[in-house]
């Protein structure tokens, strides 16, 4: 994907300087979030559903149960719009107009397709679980067969796409770098607490073994 936007309505339009195109900066969001956003339409009315995803190289796959109206719609090869959105602080500003957010975000628009092949989808799945941590697939049990049956595993390919970045201090006027009130950034990230466990986890399982490669995540 070059530098310029890979279609008219992809083009980033308020505030165009802080608009991306090139699959490094679209990627590295994708990879970092944790939930996107999927918009389309239902029964002629707008819909926007969270979900878990993940970015499997030039697509994103998300999946849900067989039943759930989302991947019911998608499947269908509904035309769809992914957001990811990471924020990254809080900007405090001189004058109401001017506080912020220092944020990246990425929106895919496209259509979506099942993924129907048995290996295909177990793959998808396992896409999926190792996205959050690498290695956790190989510590758990694989989905059954009635238990695949029962999901939909969807495909968005990241082909018009966009970012949008902000970053820095406030944008405020001149004349109203002189007033008395604190202006800046307050950074913000993601940060995992202690875990809890399961109350019917049996004992002498440890989750700095287990789970370290999703804490890992939030090293900084």
């Amino acid at each position: 994907m070059s530098d310029e936007a890979p279609s008219r309505r992809a083009t980033v339009r308020r505030h165009p300087e802080r608009g991306r195109y090139d699959r490094a900066t679209i990627d590295a969001i994708l990879d970092e979030g944790l939930v996107c956003h999927l918009a389309f339409v239902s029964d002629d009315h707008p819909v926007t559903i969270p979900t878990m995803y993940v970015r499997d190289g030039d697509r994103v796959i998300v999946h849900g149960s067989a039943a759930a109206r989302m991947t019911r719609t998608l499947a269908t090869g509904l035309p769809v719009c992914l957001t990811v959105t990471l924020l990254d602080g809080v900007v405090f500003a001189r004058t109401a107009n001017n506080h912020s957010m220092n944020y990246r975000s990425a929106v895919l628009l496209g259509t979506t397709t099942a993924v129907t092949d048995a290996d295909e989808k177990l793959a998808a799945m396992r896409a999926l679980v190792e996205r959050i941590a690498p290695g956790r697939w190989a510590q758990v049990r694989e989905p059954s067969p009635k238990e695949m049956k029962a999901t939909t595993i969807l495909e968005l390919p990241i082909e018009e796409a966009s970012a949008k970045v902000r970053t820095g201090p406030p944008l405020d006027d001149e004349d109203d770098l002189s007033m008395p009130v604190w202006a800046g950034v307050v950074p913000l990230a993601i940060a995992p607490g202690e875990p809890i466990p399961d109350p019917a986890l049996r004992d002498g399982i440890d989750p700095a073994h287990d789970i370290e490669n999703f804490l890992r995540r939030f090293d900084r």
